[in-house]
């Protein structure tokens, strides 16, 4: 079975796949830092979400703050993980870099 996806044109030559366009989801311009530990078998863990940056600058944001803090993490679906409780750290970094922060959770 063929695909029929037109991949030349004789009018423009090669047609390259334009890969779909990056959607950061919506945010209310307050980032909520929250503790986990749910799936974690116990462990807990500190979850960043609401920064409304796309992915490349996430990481990078990501990075400085696992650096700040020793510990290790990542970022998933736009929301950064953090090992362990590092909620105090993280609100004071980025109230620094000019966020509205708010701790969530209990």
């Amino acid at each position: 079975m063929s695909d029929n996806k037109l991949v030349y044109s004789t009018e423009t030559g090669r047609i390259k796949d334009t890969p779909p366009s990056e959607q950061i989801p919506e945010t209310d311009g307050i980032v909520r830092i929250r503790r986990e530990t749910k799936g974690r078998k116990g462990k807990g863990a500190t979850c960043i979400s609401g920064l409304g940056l796309p992915e490349k600058e996430l990481k990078e944001l990501a990075k400085a703050l696992k650096k700040r803090s020793g510990t290790g993490g990542s970022v998933k679906d736009y929301v950064i993980e953090m090992q362990g409780d590092q909620r105090e750290l993280a609100k004071a970094f980025l109230e620094q870099k000019g966020f509205t922060v708010k701790l969530a959770g209990g």
